[in-house]
C-alpha cells in the first residue's frame, strides 16, 4: 500500500477518543548512550529530538546520566488502531535524535520509530574523536517492513532436500552464541558477511517485522517462529 505520509505529522493527529478529551496519542521514548569501544556508558551526553524531515522542529533535549540512559520522554503518536489494523497510515511516528558528547564524534539517528502507548528503547554508540576521521556519523533507519514498501521475499520450499554425507542430527537444541547475518541475497558472493549476536539478531528482527502494540500472544507468537526460522537455517545452512 503506498500511503501519503503528508499530513501525517504528530502535531496534527489525535485518536477518536482525545478528539473528545483533548489529549493526544503518545508513546515513550528512552535512549541509551555508549561508546563503541568497551561498550563504556557516556555521561552528559546531549540529545535533541525532533520529527524526521524537520530537523529545526527541536521538541526536547535531553542528557544522559552516569549509566549512559536518558529520562524517558513522552512523544506524540498516531492512534493506536493503526498498528492493529491492515492497511491503515503509518502507525508510528518518525524522531531524529542528534547526539553530542565530549570526545565524541557527532551521531544522527534519523527514522526513529514511536509507537502509541509502549516505550521504545534506542540504543546509540559513539566514536571517540581520536579513532575517527568523519565529522559525524548519520544513521538513517529505514521504513517498517509492515509498512514499507520492499521486494516480495524470495520463494523457498516447505520441505528441503538433505545431503546425507556429512549431516550432524543433534540430541537437543543448541542456542548458538553468534549467527552469520549475509548483508545480500544468497546468491550475492560480492555481499559482505556479519557477525551478530543471537539474541540481538532475534531482537532486532522481531522489532523489524511486528509492531510492539500487538497483544502479548502474537507477540510470543511470532517471536517463537522468527527463532525457529533462524535456527533451522543455522544447522542446515540452507
Amino acid at each position: 500500500m503506498d500511503v501519503n505520509r503528508e499530513g501525517l505529522n504528530p502535531e496534527n493527529i489525535q485518536t477518536e477518543n482525545s478528539a473528545a478529551s483533548g489529549s493526544d496519542t503518545v508513546g515513550k521514548l528512552q535512549i541509551n548512550v555508549t561508546a563503541n569501544v568497551g561498550l563504556i556508558p557516556i555521561e552528559n551526553a546531549s540529545i535533541t529530538i525532533s520529527f524526521t524531515g524537520e530537523p529545526d522542529s527541536a521538541l526536547e533535549t535531553l542528557t544522559t546520566n552516569s549509566s549512559g540512559q536518558t529520562d524517558t520522554v513522552d512523544l506524540k503518536t498516531p492512534p493506536l488502531q493503526y498498528s492493529l489494523t491492515p492497511n491503515s497510515p503509518m502507525p508510528y511516528s518518525e524522531y531524529t535524535l542528534s547526539v553530542s558528547a565530549p570526545g565524541y564524534e557527532p551521531v544522527i539517528v534519523s527514522g526513529v520509530e514511536v509507537l502509541p502507548d509502549v516505550t521504545a528503547v534506542q540504543n546509540i554508540e559513539m566514536t571517540p574523536t581520536e579513532m575517527s576521521e568523519d565529522a559525524e556519523e548519520i544513521i538513517a533507519i529505514p521504513d517498517h517492513t509492515l509498512y514499507g514498501d520492499y521486494p516480495p521475499k524470495i520463494p523457498e520450499d516447505e520441505i528441503k532436500p538433505m545431503d546425507e554425507s556429512g549431516e550432524i542430527v543433534l540430541s537437543r537444541v543448541v542456542i548458538p552464541e553468534y549467527v552469520i547475518v549475509h548483508d545480500g541475497v544468497p546468491n550475492d558472493s560480492t555481499a559482505p558477511n556479519y557477525y551478530v549476536r543471537y539474541r540481538d539478531y532475534i531482537k532486532n528482527v522481531v522489532s523489524s517485522e511486528i509492531y510492539a502494540t500487538w497483544p502479548e500472544s502474537a507477540i510470543y507468537a511470532n517471536t517463537l517462529a522468527i527463532m525457529s526460522f533462524t535456527l533451522n537455517r543455522v544447522y542446515t545452512e540452507w
